[in-house]
């Protein structure tokens, strides 16, 4: 091990936005959505066999209520987000 301490990061560069998401994050917001919208037809599948109590089909349709919400709220989100390269007007 060396006494050396490490070289700190470089500083971004002016007018960066480390805190916007890049091109490269873009797979992982879609496989988000994908996630859900996978997530809501395995329920759907679900609920179409019969096979689930009242209970368990009550508590999966509200399951289904808040993953169809994460869905739009994204979906909205990436609707208003200016295009990559866009800054605001404000």
């Amino acid at each position: 091990m060396s006494d050396a301490e490490p070289t700190p990061a470089p500083d971004p560069p002016l007018g960066a936005q480390p805190d916007v998401p890049t091109a490269p994050s873009e797979p992982s917001n879609t496989d988000a959505l994908d996630s859900l919208i996978g997530r809501l037809e395995s329920a759907a599948e679900q609920l179409r066999s019969g096979d689930l109590s009242t209970d368990a089909a009550a508590t999966l349709v509200e399951e289904c209520a808040v993953l169809a919400n994460r869905a739009g709220a994204e979906l909205e989100r990436r609707v208003h987000a200016p295009a990559p390269g866009q800054g605001s007007l404000l």
